[in-house]
């Protein structure tokens, strides 16, 4: 009997052993550092490659075209209140986007008589508080990002958080990845 019970019990003890020293090892392997980012010298070389490729050639073309300028111009001046995080006033001026956009779900909005394309990523549950806004609702808006593309005619911002009447109607829910 008691040969049995060894018997059955050995291959308990060296299968937990092996999934330990499993865990051990993958836990040893997600410590690694990722790539670590690049210095100012290797950027400014990555910029200059883009830059030789049709695609930088374009974008340099267009930045210093006057259609250019005027998105870039428009731009910076909501520069410190998308690196400060802090609250814009808008106002709806259209629910759809410039025809032919490929950036998803947005609105376009004035602000400080600038107009702007704000971008949303929402979630299925989100979406119902954003079909809700109207042309000339007045909204807060908040974000971490603002964007150029020489396809739009203006700046594009990324929604993370849009206020109406006092109330939150979107909050940007980040990845479970982290990204």
């Amino acid at each position: 009997m008691k040969k049995i019970i060894y018997a059955l019990i050995l291959p308990l003890v060296v299968v937990s052993g092996l999934v330990f020293a499993n865990r051990e090892i993958n836990n040893e392997t997600s410590k690694k550092p990722g790539p670590k980012p690049l210095t100012a010298a290797e950027r400014e070389a990555e910029m200059k490659k883009w830059k030789a490729t049709p695609e930088g050639t374009k974008f340099t073309i267009w930045a210093v075209s006057p259609e250019g300028k005027k998105v870039l111009a428009t731009a910076a001046k909501i520069r410190e209140n998308i690196n400060e995080y802090t609250n814009m006033e808008a106002v709806v001026t259209a629910l759809s986007l410039p025809p032919g956009s490929r950036l998803g779900f947005g609105v376009m909005v004035r602000i400080n008589g600038d107009d702007y394309i704000i971008k949303f990523e929402p979630e299925k549950s989100q979406l119902e508080q954003l079909h809700s806004l109207k042309v000339n609702d007045k909204i807060i808006v908040k974000s971490h990002s603002v964007s150029h593309a020489p396809k739009y005619s203006y700046p594009i911002i990324s929604g993370e958080y849009v206020e109406r009447d006092g109330k939150v109607i979107y909050k940007h829910v980040p990845r479970e990845d982290g990204c």
